[in-house]
């Protein structure tokens, strides 16, 4: 029988190929394609009893707000369904916060894009990546972070560096999936399993100590936080189907 970390890690790899399984993901070209037109998607019966709960479903941005704002930040707009920006714009966060969970999303960047997902974050610093670990979201051939692994599409930025050709050109859409239960973070992207980590492992505190995050005591360590696009990079960024489901 399998006991401790070992069975943790496999049983947060079933749930993860599960979440995917039961999600209506664009895992390629093709599934995102079958969508449907509007972008829009409301969860199913089956998922709403699993506890998957909606955090975008196409018509309202009611579950999100400013960083250290109320209010829901300009420059986003809903377009057919999709979230989307154009340009730079403020980042924006869920209104609550999220411990151990899986976040499923779609997401496509214009050429050349840049953004992120953070997660577990808190509002101490002047911006939520000085306390947030980053899921990059990133159109790896053509921009200049693409030429690193630790900065490309999936990775844990400047920590934990992904799989490479997994992630789908620009203007096609790709499906995340984070998992975090306890300190252990899973990345998955496109229905492959880019790589997974322990918060606050001796790896990862070496990792931190050799990266700017330094700079920031608390990084990475609240066992609780908000959930974060990034928005203050140029180009264009659209994102549809946020759900999260609440692990034990």
């Amino acid at each position: 029988m399998i006991r401790g970390p070992a069975a943790r890690a496999a049983i947060i790899t079933q749930l993860a190929l599960l979440a995917f399984a039961c999600t209506p993901m664009a895992s390629s070209t093709q599934s995102a394609s079958s969508s449907t037109a509007s972008g829009g998607t409301s969860l199913t019966a089956e998922q709403r009893a699993a506890g998957w709960r909606s955090l975008f479903d196409g018509s309202s941005t009611s579950a999100w707000r400013g960083y250290k704002e109320q209010a829901f930040p300009t420059g986003w707009q809903i377009v057919d369904g999709v979230l989307t920006k154009t340009g730079s714009v403020a980042d924006i966060m869920t209104r609550d916060q999220f411990g151990n969970f899986e976040l499923a999303l779609d997401w496509k960047l214009g050429k050349g894009g840049n953004a992120g997902i953070f997660y577990r974050g808190t509002e101490e610093y002047d911006h939520i990546y000085w306390s947030a670990p980053e899921y990059q979201l990133l159109d790896d051939p053509n921009h200049p972070d693409g030429q690193s692994r630790l900065t490309s599409a999936g990775a844990d930025y400047g920590l934990y560096p992904s799989r490479a050709g997994v992630v789908n050109p620009a203007d096609q859409w790709n499906s995340t999936l984070i998992v975090v239960n306890g300190k252990t973070v899973q990345h998955w992207l496109n229905g492959q399993k880019l790589l997974e980590y322990e918060l606050g492992s001796p790896d990862w505190q070496a990792k931190v100590k050799a990266s700017k995050f330094v700079a920031y005591p608390n990084y990475g360590l609240a066992p609780k936080g908000y959930i974060a696009i990034q928005g203050d990079h140029d180009g264009a960024l659209s994102i549809r189907n946020v759900r999260i489901r609440a692990l034990p």
